[in-house]
């Protein structure tokens, strides 16, 4: 079959569409055709050597999130049939034509849901449903803060606060992706240019000095003071990115006097048995919201798999508006 692989770590023009072996699924997997799969930071990072894979994925292929159709069941699979329209999350191994899932990981396609639509779909709104409910514990009436919101977390976040009930909503992006989540026409009530005004000021405002009940939060050290500025007494920090840095200074006693609550996750190394908890969560409590159309992924670009180095070039530029996506297989 057809992927790209890291030929070595570095810069995108490593990536190189290559013939590899195809997989074949054991008891309790299933082997899927793929369509389309999501690009993420995660996947960047791996290119350049410092965000290795978990053990069970490819060492040289990335690719977190998949779409397409199953296209053969191993034993003691009996509630997935070949044809399903499938997606789901993978420790790697997505920028490839087929791909070996868990069956306990896979997550039907919602109604009519084009395949690199879906593929945008599991990474972002897992994570953030993870770091909002799960994590968070946003409840109903409480402020949320999305960092980096016009990105695919972002775009995720915000559409999720507001099916938990969350009393406002508040942003950061730049001027251009405030413009464009307010044409998507995506949950925003109070929108920061993080390069023109502090978001620390902001809320302070806002919020008449009370602060934050929840953060989500991609950026990390650079906005670590800041966010803790922010936050209410009894707030959460949900850390899940880490494009700001990864160290800073901790004042214990800052957290102790607030009685803050701060929090760090990711996705990609969680055990299998994880991963299957999270697609069941997902199945149960999202998949309804977006067979009513609730939620929906926001796609940006979709770039054919041959031009894996061109669409982690445009990830790269941070100017993306939601997902990117690259198309596998025939639609």
């Amino acid at each position: 079959m057809k992927a790209v692989r890291i030929a070595r770590p570095g810069g995108p023009k490593v990536l190189e569409v290559s013939s590899v072996a195809t997989p074949a699924p054991g008891a309790g997997e299933v082997l899927v055709e793929i369509r389309a799969a999501g690009v993420n930071r995660a996947d960047l990072l791996q290119r350049m050597g410092s965000y290795p894979p978990p053990s069970d994925a490819p060492a040289d292929i990335p690719g977190l999130e998949y779409a397409g159709i199953v296209s053969e069941t191993g034993e003691a699979v009996e509630d997935i049939l070949p044809g399903e329209r499938v997606m789901g999350l993978l420790g790697g191994g997505g920028y490839a034509e087929r791909a070996v899932v868990p069956a306990d990981q896979v997550i039907p396609i919602p109604g009519e849901m084009s395949f690199v639509h879906a593929a945008g779909v599991p990474e972002v709104f897992i994570t953030a449903y993870d770091a909002l409910r799960t994590l968070g514990g946003l409840r109903a009436g409480e402020d949320v803060l999305v960092h980096a919101a016009g990105g695919g977390v972002g775009t995720a976040a915000l559409q999720l606060a507001r099916t938990l009930d969350a009393a406002r909503i508040f942003g950061t992006a730049s001027g251009p992706k405030l413009e464009a989540i307010a044409a998507a026409e995506l949950p925003l009530d109070v929108g920061i240019d993080y390069r023109t005004r502090s978001f620390r000021d902001v809320v302070s405002m806002e919020t008449g000095g009370r602060g934050i009940d929840v953060i989500l939060d991609t950026v990390g050290a650079d906005y670590w003071s800041d966010n803790l500025d922010s936050l209410a007494t009894c707030g959460r920090l949900v850390v899940v990115g880490l494009l700001g840095g990864a160290q800073t200074t901790v004042d214990l006693g800052r957290l102790m006097r607030g009685r803050l609550t701060v929090v760090g996750t990711v996705l990609r190394a969680r055990s299998a048995a994880e991963k299957a908890a999270l697609a069941a969560e997902f199945r149960q409590d999202l998949l309804p919201l977006f067979e009513a159309g609730t939620l929906r992924p926001v796609l940006d670009r979709v770039f054919p798999l041959e031009a894996a180095a061109e669409a982690h070039e445009y990830l790269e530029a941070n100017e993306s508006f939601g997902n990117v996506v690259l198309e596998v297989g025939a639609m």
